[in-house]
């Protein structure tokens, strides 16, 4: 008897220890948002670490640390929102659901981000939400019964801001499609008619070059592109892939504002006004900056604003000179 106990014993002292180390361990909650860099840097690294519950939370910081305060220079938390409902779409529900309460005046992203979120049925997915948004709701009426775009219908040529909403949506997700439809634009910086074009295409030049700077991944996906896509891109995206690898992305403004100037002196006396640069979307240089600036890695030069948009700083660097 006393060896029967004795075995029992040791079974227990074994395996005892064993159940405890099984036991699951509750893992600590992530520590909130505390300001912008911190949300900008999970929002730059989150493709490689998906953790699309907390993109809830994330909305709830957007709005409390005033990011989507001007919604026109929101289009990379557009964008992002939007990337990973379309990539989670089942759970987008439920995610959507948990950015509640939001105010009036920011519930835009959440309209904006439904419609751009490339769902089979984003519809119906809005039209669960309507009665939580009332304030919303004939901007909600214009992307479900009207003529308002999604965001593959967006013209990167009527709205530099466009270019935002992809990369957003990019950081999402990882897709190739987003940085395609960037890719596209770079067709405008050929442009030898219309200065505001040019300027969009050397903005998404820039961006694109800027980004893949610093992101391996990014760079083997434009060389990929570059593979099979329109022979009138061949140029300008070898050039975003070569400043890229030697990071000489000076150049990129160099050659951009040696064409700025070209047009400027050829053409008519309506093409030296540049008020433009204050409307084409104050938000397209900061993409560029957001890899860099969380790193604290901005490139000598180019002041940015970390909260998803440019400064007028940031703009003036590929602003032509007004002599």
């Amino acid at each position: 008897m006393r060896r029967v106990i004795a075995v029992l014993g040791l079974l227990l002292m074994v395996i005892l220890p064993a159940f405890a180390l099984a036991k699951p361990m509750k893992e600590k909650p992530p520590k909130p948002f505390q300001n912008s860099q911190e949300l900008l840097k999970w929002i730059n690294d989150y493709r490689k670490n998906p953790e699309p519950r907390r993109v809830s939370e994330a909305v709830k910081a957007m709005s409390a640390l005033g990011a989507i305060k001007e919604m026109d220079q929101a289009g990379v938390y557009i964008g992002f929102v939007a990337g990973v409902l379309g990539a989670n779409p089942e759970i987008s529900d439920d995610l959507i659901a948990k950015m509640f309460p939001l105010p009036p005046e920011d519930q835009v992203l959440v309209v904006k981000a439904i419609a751009y979120s490339g769902l089979p049925r984003w519809r119906d997915t809005m039209s669960k939400f309507v009665e939580r948004m009332p304030a919303r709701k004939v901007l909600i009426d214009k992307y479900m019964f009207g003529d308002k775009p999604t965001l593959t219908g967006l013209s990167i040529k009527d709205d530099a801001g466009v270019i935002d909403l992809n990369w957003g949506y990019y950081f999402a997700t990882g897709w190739e499609a987003p940085i395609r439809r960037i890719v596209a634009a770079l067709e405008l910086s050929l442009d030898k008619d219309k200065v505001d074009l040019l300027t969009v295409g050397a903005m998404a030049k820039w961006t694109l070059a800027q980004n893949a700077s610093r992101n391996d991944d990014l760079l083997t996906l434009l060389k990929k592109i570059s593979t099979d896509s329109d022979p009138k891109l061949k140029k300008p995206l070898t050039e975003v892939i070569d400043a890229a690898e030697t990071l000489e992305l000076s150049k990129l403004r160099k050659d951009a504002l040696a064409s700025i100037d070209e047009l400027k002196a050829k053409g008519p006396e309506s093409l030296r006004n540049y008020n433009w640069w204050g409307q084409a979307g104050q938000t397209v240089f900061a993409l560029g900056c957001v890899a860099a600036g969380v790193m604290g890695q901005v490139e000598a030069g180019i002041p940015c604003v970390l909260g998803g948009a440019a400064s007028t700083a940031a703009l003036k660097y590929l602003a032509p000179s007004s002599d």
